[in-house]
């Protein structure tokens, strides 16, 4: 739903699995590689290619803020960096 007028989207199969997965824990580009191209056997700058399209549409209606980058998640007591042993 458009945060700015109320308008309800309809997500093909392949939308959904990228709007799931758009949880700014990962990449659009590791999304597309670990998710898109295995499932649907699609060349992976071609995917990437139309979910980048597919991004940008839903953040021009204000329901996906894109991030430069994805943010690092940790739960509590989880290290952050890697430690070396």
């Amino acid at each position: 739903m458009s945060a700015s007028d109320s308008t309800l989207f309809t997500l093909n199969e392949t939308a959904t699995l990228l709007w799931e997965a758009a949880d700014g824990s990962a990449s659009l580009e590791a999304i597309v590689a670990a998710t898109i191209c295995p499932q649907y056997e699609v060349e992976y700058y071609e995917a990437l290619e139309d979910a980048e399209v597919f991004a940008q549409q839903l953040a021009s209606y204000g329901i996906l803020i894109l991030a430069k980058e994805a943010k690092t998640i940790s739960a509590p007591g989880m290290a952050t960096e890697k430690q070396n042993p």
